[in-house]
């Protein structure tokens, strides 16, 4: 996963600093800087940043991140779907298992994932339960403080 995150400030610090037209120009970039990564891994991680193209004016289009209005209005609805679902958290080792509304695990672990806290691994959803893997040193009390922080309304 560390691989992922680094890839990931990969991209965008290319796509900030270059004006990049198509995923082949990218994908050459990041195995020039070391990174092993297939079109499709590229594919899905511009899907996950949300990566769009723009015109450059004239005929000519490239990628661009999206800006920080459009991120701040995804995290809002991201934390509202975590508020419709949520029911409970509890803990055993490194493993979280979030209890949600009947059908809202899916989209809880989505948005759970798609804010990237720093002490989740991963998850895998059910129908009304995710497991939540904890990175190895983060404690369930730093993933609380962290779901809190952007959660204040609501009963962790």
């Amino acid at each position: 996963m560390r691989e992922r995150t680094s890839r990931l400030r990969a991209i965008k610090s290319v796509i900030k600093s270059e004006r990049i037209d198509s995923q082949e120009s990218l994908l050459a970039r990041l195995v020039g800087q070391g990174y092993t990564v297939t079109q499709a891994t590229l594919s899905r991680d511009l899907k996950l940043l949300k990566v769009g193209k723009v015109s450059d004016g004239g005929d000519r289009y490239y990628y661009a991140l999206p800006g920080e209005e459009e991120q701040r209005e995804s995290e809002k609805s991201l934390l509202a779907d975590i508020v419709r679902g949520w029911v409970s958290i509890d803990f055993s080792h490194n493993i979280a298992a979030v209890k949600t509304l009947a059908g809202h695990a899916s989209s809880v672990a989505y948005a759970l994932d798609h804010l990237a806290l720093p002490e989740v691994l991963g998850s895998v959803a059910g129908d009304d339960t995710i497991l939540l893997v904890l990175r190895e040193g983060k404690s369930r009390e730093e993933l609380l403080a962290s779901l809190r922080a952007r959660l204040p309304d609501m009963e962790i």
